[in-house]
């Protein structure tokens, strides 16, 4: 008899762990809710680790990792493992699998009104350079780049004044004479450098480095920044204070990757964009002031006495030839803004 109430005593607790089992499956019946699905959000940039981009990139991960409780899962590609910024475009473009990354008048050839902040000597300074960016020009930009590329603007890096390197004092526009320039792939800009008497060549980054240590160009123009991350002060030994270009950098995520996040994950992204550009910013301005002390002490020797009057006024004279009909309005609007 014992043996007989022992074991429907059993068979009682068997029913109600299966019942439980069962409850806590999901549905409404109660228990433990089934985990939500994870967003996946890729971004590729060009720069290495040491970047601030790429750390602003690390910041946005955290904070949006953190902040959707695993519901996306953020992985980043830095040093071109994607390809160029180019094949990061495309990508997005396409909904090829890279969701985020860093563009500006590289795609002009998509958006014909972005090749303005590849114009030589049209912004200023800082101050100018971040009116610009959140007035009616920056906002039009913004505007045409999900339009017509499929890119949602989460903000923008503002970018350090571009100055040539070489290996010989560049101080006039006579000393680019001849001068074989790596470009980006900018028509404007090759224009600009074509009026100063230079050779200008449109190159991958990622081929820069190799293209000086051979002898193949004789120079190239970027930001601090990127001078340092493309270690151009091994194979460069002037560092000229041209200036002759302030821009900024978009970062733009896929309006299809965006339209895919439920809306409280929209709106994270949206703050995260936010965030990721005030915590960009804050490294900008320190590390302006590093890097100079760091290109000095690899070898690089500043030439100051630039005459930037007579590089903006060829420079310019160059530009407004060419000038395509669609920046032409958003030209003259940066310039009445000085």
């Amino acid at each position: 008899m014992k043996h007989v109430k022992l074991c429907v005593m059993l068979s009682l607790i068997g029913v109600l762990c299966a019942g439980s089992l069962f409850a806590g499956g999901g549905g409404e019946s109660g228990g433990a809710a089934a985990p939500a699905k994870a967003f996946e959000i890729n971004i590729s940039h060009i720069v290495n680790e040491d970047n601030s981009w790429h750390k602003a990139s690390v910041f946005f991960k955290d904070h949006v990792e953190k902040g959707s409780g695993g519901r996306i899962v953020v992985k980043i590609y830095p040093n071109s493992q994607l390809g160029t910024e180019i094949d990061a475009i495309n990508s997005i473009m396409t909904d090829g699998g890279t969701d985020i990354a860093y563009t500006g008048e590289s795609m002009q050839s998509v958006v014909p009104e972005l090749g303005v902040l590849g114009v030589p000597y049209l912004m200023t300074s800082a101050d100018h350079l971040n009116k610009v960016a959140v007035g009616p020009v920056g906002k039009q930009l913004e505007k045409l780049l999900l339009e017509k590329a499929n890119m949602r603007v989460l903000g923008y890096f503002e970018r350090g004044p571009r100055n040539v390197t070489s290996n010989k004092p560049i101080r006039t526009p006579a000393d680019l004479s001849g001068f074989v320039i790596r470009v980006p792939a900018s028509p404007i800009t090759v224009a600009a450098f074509e009026a100063l008497g230079a050779k200008p060549t449109p190159m991958a980054f990622a081929e820069v480095f190799t293209a000086l240590q051979q002898g193949t160009i004789d120079g190239q123009e970027n930001p601090l920044a990127m001078i340092k991350t493309g270690n151009f002060y091994e194979v460069q030994k002037f560092l000229n204070k041209t200036e002759h270009l302030r821009s900024w950098v978009y970062i733009v995520l896929s309006e299809s990757k965006f339209q895919s996040l439920p809306k409280d994950l929209q709106d994270l992204v949206i703050d995260g964009g936010k965030k990721m550009q005030a915590y960009e910013h804050d490294l900008y301005v320190k590390d302006e002031k590093e890097l100079e002390t760091f290109l000095t002490s690899h070898g690089m020797t500043y030439v100051q006495d630039v005459d930037i009057a007579a590089f903006a006024q060829r420079a310019s004279t160059g530009v407004e030839k060419v000038l395509p009909a669609p920046i032409r309005p958003l030209y003259d609007q940066i310039k009445a803004m000085k």
